[in-house]
This record gives structure tokens, C-alpha cells and sequence, in this order.
């Protein structure tokens, strides 16, 4: 999920990582498919397709599959790709509230399948409304932090809009507005500093910290289980986690 990975121990990162590389193949493959049926397949003519192109090899998506994906959205290969965008909001342990994106072409799989990890990992599903007013949409490009410091890179990229550069876990997170985000992501390219990724995320207004292992526990297991449907794209929370709660966690 966004920003998740500082709330995984190494345990946890390294029992998940396979699985989690393959769902990214798969996140980028429908937002190619979605671009290229908006679009079309050129991508001289499709921004929107140059882009979830650009990030798809960026991210290592093997140039088979995303040619593939170009012509399975066009509909060049007699499929009908046809995508809906659903978000379900949700409360997770100890007050905290979750966000769920998904793109598919099935709704009431989706649905089903969302509520069915929700209710079985400690979480409920709330109203429409009652947990998106706790996010803001922000554009958010994610880099290491080791061999970086925040002044380098606010060096490197205020003038193309960022708003605040956020240490998170072992990571920089630099914000901006979702228009601002291209421009960012651009001038990082142009100062030769790499990032890991350039997303518009839902990012929460107020965190809301899980004080103990029980509830971190289950706050982890129930974003594992969200993330693991085909249908989810994305997972945001409000969650914070603190170093202790992860050292507990580690030695259970």
C-alpha cells in the first residue's frame, strides 16, 4: 500500500515481496489497458499511454507484456477491455480509516471480494463519505533516503511545485499538488536523482498511531489481505506505526 512499506519488518517484507512485484506488474498492465481504450495505441497521440507506458518500464515490466497490454486496450486483439474505477472506504482497528482503490471489470466481484477481507481481518466497511474527508489528494514521489538529505532534494525540485519533503521510514516522500506532480518528477530526472516512484495518492490530513501489537498486527494483516485482490490497485490509511511497536512485533 502507499507509504506502507514503513510499517514492514524486514520479516514481513521479505515473506511478501515476490507477490507484491507481481501485483505491481499487474497495476501498471491495467493502467496501460485503460490508457490505450481512452487513447488509442499511439503514444505520440496518447499522453496518458506515453506515461503509464514510461512508468510500466521504469518499473521493469517486461516489454512483451506491455506491448500486449497497448493492443488488448485498443482493442486491436478483439477483446473488450473495459474498466470501472470503485473506492471503498473502511475502519480499521483502534479508529483508524483505510481507503481502498480498485479497477475492475467485474463490480460485484470486487465488492464481494473486498468486503470478504475486510470483515475477516478485523476491519468494517463505513459509509460512503465518512472516512475520504480524512485524505487529501496529493502527488507524491517516493526515493530512498540513504545517501540523501531533505535540503538536496528541496534544492532540486521547489521551484517545480513541491510543497514539503517528508522523511518517512527509510524513504523521502515529496509532496505536491496532483498538477505539480509531472513537474517534480521531471526535475528530479533533470538533477540526475532517481526515484522509485511518481503517484497521485490519498494522503491522510492527520495520523492516527496504533499503539499496540494487537492492533498493528491486525492493521498489517488486514492491508495484506486488501492488497492481495486482483481488483485492488491501491490501499491508503492514516496509520502510523511506531519503531517499538514494530520491534514487538518482530520478536512475535
Amino acid at each position: 500500500m502507499a507509504g506502507h512499506s514503513k510499517w514492514a519488518t524486514t520479516k514481513h517484507k521479505k515473506a511478501v515481496i515476490d507477490a507484491r512485484r507481481a501485483k505491481a506488474f499487474a497495476k501498471y498492465i491495467k493502467n496501460i489497458e485503460v490508457a490505450a481504450r481512452a487513447g488509442g495505441a499511439d503514444l505520440a497521440g496518447n499522453p496518458a499511454l506515453d506515461l503509464a507506458v514510461s512508468k510500466a518500464k521504469k518499473a521493469s515490466v517486461p516489454n512483451d507484456n506491455i506491448d500486449r497490454a497497448v493492443k488488448r486496450g485498443a482493442g486491436l486483439t478483439g477483446e473488450v477491455v473495459d474498466y470501472a474505477e470503485i473506492m471503498y472506504e473502511v475502519r480499521g482497528p483502534q479508529g483508524s480509516a483505510v481507503l481502498v482503490e480498485c479497477l475492475t471489470d467485474n463490480k460485484n466481484r470486487a465488492a464481494a471480494e473486498v468486503r470478504t477481507a475486510v470483515t475477516r481481518n478485523g476491519g468494517t466497511m463505513a459509509d460512503s463519505g465518512s472516512v475520504s474527508f480524512l485524505f487529501t489528494r496529493q502527488g507524491v514521489v517516493r526515493l530512498p533516503a540513504e545517501g540523501r538529505t531533505e535540503d538536496e532534494l528541496l534544492e532540486a525540485v521547489i521551484e517545480a511545485g513541491a510543497e514539503e519533503v517528508v522523511l518517512s521510514g527509510d524513504e523521502f516522500e515529496i509532496v505536491s499538488d496532483p498538477s505539480d506532480l509531472r513537474a517534480v518528477a521531471e526535475a528530479l530526472d533533470a538533477a540526475g536523482i532517481d526515484y522509485e516512484s511518481d503517484e497521485t495518492e490519498f494522503v491522510p490530513t492527520m495520523k492516527v498511531e496504533l499503539e499496540d501489537a494487537k492492533g498493528a498486527g491486525t492493521f498489517l494483516k488486514l492491508a495484506d489481505a486488501l492488497e492481495e485482490l486482483d481488483d485492488v490497485q491501491n490501499v491508503y490509511s492514516n496509520v502510523d506505526i511506531s519503531p517499538e511497536v514494530l520491534a514487538e512485533l518482530d520478536r512475535d
